[in-house]
């Protein structure tokens, strides 16, 4: 092969290596996910020794076009003989996280 047909495919190649999959990306956001989680159930709970565990992740498609990019989390906390799950949504990107107490909690 010449160096003219090499160019392009070690350009796509670079390319390709610097995108992240949706799994990596959720793994980039989950920390602040759960920080956000944790702290809100710790208050709620009055129980500053609750501990947090991530139950589900995905990423949301856009309301509209351009729209902002999101995460969601599941999150189940436990601590002081109460166990409560949040629902964690996450601006991709952003350290801008709301977590709200799941469906079913006392």
């Amino acid at each position: 092969m010449s160096r003219i047909t090499l160019l392009p495919l070690a350009a796509a190649l670079l390319a390709l290596g610097a995108c992240e999959g949706p799994q990596q990306i959720l793994a980039d956001e989950q920390s602040v996910a759960t920080d956000v989680a944790l702290r809100r159930a710790r208050f709620e709970m009055n129980c500053p020794a609750a501990t947090a565990t991530v139950l589900s992740s995905q990423l949301l498609q856009p309301a509209a076009w351009r729209g902002i990019e999101r995460a969601e989390y599941t999150i189940g906390v436990t601590g002081c003989g109460q166990r409560v799950t949040y629902v964690t949504m996450c601006q991709l990107g952003s350290p801008s996280c709301v977590a709200v107490r799941g469906q079913g909690g006392a």
